[in-house]
């Protein structure tokens, strides 16, 4: 695809060039020949007033001489005989030939004619004795002046937009093809049975639809195959009790020959059931694990979470906000383990801040990380170290003595989302909101390049959105 788009960029921007560039180098060579044809003209100009006054030789010379634009020698003037007894006058260089300067005197207009190295303009003037005519010597050097320089200048131009052309289409190329070929990595991944493979949803519109569709496509896999090895596994327990019925049972059957291989037959198939339990258990693990490692996106369980507590909010008056939750966002946590947090969060600004509070949930999406904040318009809370600490009881907003805080809470909340953040290479921070309460901003990092390399742009992020809220906060106020 990438080869196909730079050769149509190259057939179509050379075609164009092509038919731009041509005409347009034919133009520039006509207009060098018009721009020499009308110097000359202009020279053979000058000579006619001077005809008109007199045919002397002296003053025809000078007049001549005078006209003379570049190098000397150019300008010849034909002046016919006066009377019976003249003889015609010829100043200057002559290079046309005498028939056509005849047949300039007999058609009584001006015309080109070639002559060697070049050619002449022969211009025709009325004299007294008849008609002189003018002849002015233009070089081939002249009707070519500029134009290899400009055939030169168009040439690169055209050249350029070739190059041009052909380096866009390639990016395009790339962008296109490069969420292609990750699609059909992770499709041959998959059918490896490399369960936690998952597609990053950009690109094009169409490949993120494809993207997305792969992405539910594996976790439905991941699903069904935790659905049948858990059937596996409890097919297998239930098992184990007509089994032990029959080990039982075998025990009164005596020492025949027939008893001991029912015993040993027995023991056999509980053996087997023993390993069909434990590679079950192990494959479920596994598929766990490789869930836990595709992650999930973040955006949608936001959207299902709030959805969930958007009915408790509407009951106690309290206005709800979501930002950043619109396209996909995935994060490496299992959907579960951040719908927990998630409702650990919202748990908090439901059971700590009076009826008609607003509140509201953030995503954004940095380079290689991803924040979600959850912001309220409460009290605040009076010691946000303490509050990241397990075992701390929430009931603690907005009192300033750890005494004044309320029972009920066994303060696993905002621990489970600290660890969560940790679980990734993250953090968790509690300051205060642009609503004017409390807001806890998580950290998610997307891979491990944070803790080596993304602790700058973590800070830039971090004033970055310190700068949005103050503008958000002023333009509330205002």
């Amino acid at each position: 695809m990438r080869w196909a788009l730079v050769k149509v960029a190259l057939a179509v921007t050379t075609m164009v060039v092509v038919a731009f560039a041509v005409p347009l180098g034919l133009v520039v060579k006509e207009l060098a020949r018009d721009r020499a044809y009308g110097s000359a003209e202009r020279q053979a100009a000058t000579i006619g007033p001077v005809l008109a006054i007199t045919t002397d030789r002296t003053q025809l010379e000078r007049a001549v001489a005078s006209a003379e634009t570049g190098p000397g020698g150019r300008i010849g003037v034909h002046v016919p005989a006066g009377g019976k007894s003249g003889t015609p006058v010829e100043i200057g260089s002559r290079r046309a030939a005498p028939a056509d300067v005849a047949a300039v005197v007999k058609l009584g207009r001006a015309s080109i004619s070639p002559v060697p190295g070049g050619s002449s303009l022969l211009q025709p003037t009325a004299v007294a004795s008849g008609i002189a005519v003018v002849e002015v010597f233009v070089p081939d050097a002249a009707l070519t002046n500029g134009v290899t320089t400009s055939w030169v200048v168009l040439a690169g131009v055209g050249l350029a937009l070739i190059i041009g052309s052909v380096a866009v289409a390639d990016r395009l190329g790339t962008r296109m093809v490069r969420p292609a070929e990750r699609l059909a990595g992770a499709a041959h991944d998959l059918g490896k049975g490399k369960l936690g493979v998952r597609v990053p949803e950009d690109g094009p519109k169409e490949l993120r639809s494809a993207a997305s569709a792969f992405n539910s496509m594996a976790d439905q896999v991941v699903q069904l195959l935790a659905n049948e090895r858990e059937l596996a596994a409890d097919l297998s327990h239930r098992l184990r009790t007509p089994l032990t019925v029959l080990r039982l049972n075998t025990a009164s059957l005596g020492d025949t020959p027939a008893a001991e291989q029912t015993r040993a037959a027995v023991e056999q198939l509980e053996r087997e059931v023993d390993q069909i339990i434990r590679t079950a258990r192990e494959q479920k693990a596994q598929t766990r694990q490789a869930a836990a490692a595709a992650g999930c996106d973040a955006a949608e369980v936001i959207r299902e979470r709030m959805a969930f507590w958007s009915a408790l909010a509407e009951d106690e008056g309290r206005t709800v906000r979501i930002a950043g939750a619109d396209r996909p966002v995935r994060i490496p946590v299992a959907r579960p383990e951040l719908a927990a947090a998630l409702d650990a969060m919202l748990g908090n600004v439901f059971r700590h801040t009076p009826e008609g509070t607003a509140f509201a949930v953030d995503v954004h999406n940095a380079e290689d990380a991803v924040i979600v904040l959850v912001s309220d318009a409460g009290p605040g809370i009076a010691d946000p170290d303490a509050a990241l600490r397990r075992g701390w009881s929430g009931g603690g907003r907005g009192h300033p003595h750890p005494a004044a805080a309320g029972g009920g809470s066994t303060g696993l909340g905002l621990d489970i989302v600290r660890r969560l953040a940790e679980s990734t290479g993250g953090d968790v921070r509690i300051g205060r909101s642009v609503l004017g309460g409390t807001e806890v901003r998580v950290w998610l990092a997307l891979d491990d390049r944070r803790a080596h390399h993304g602790v700058r742009r973590g800070h830039r992020l971090r004033r970055t959105l310190g700068t949005r809220r103050r503008r958000t906060a002023r333009s509330g106020s205002s």
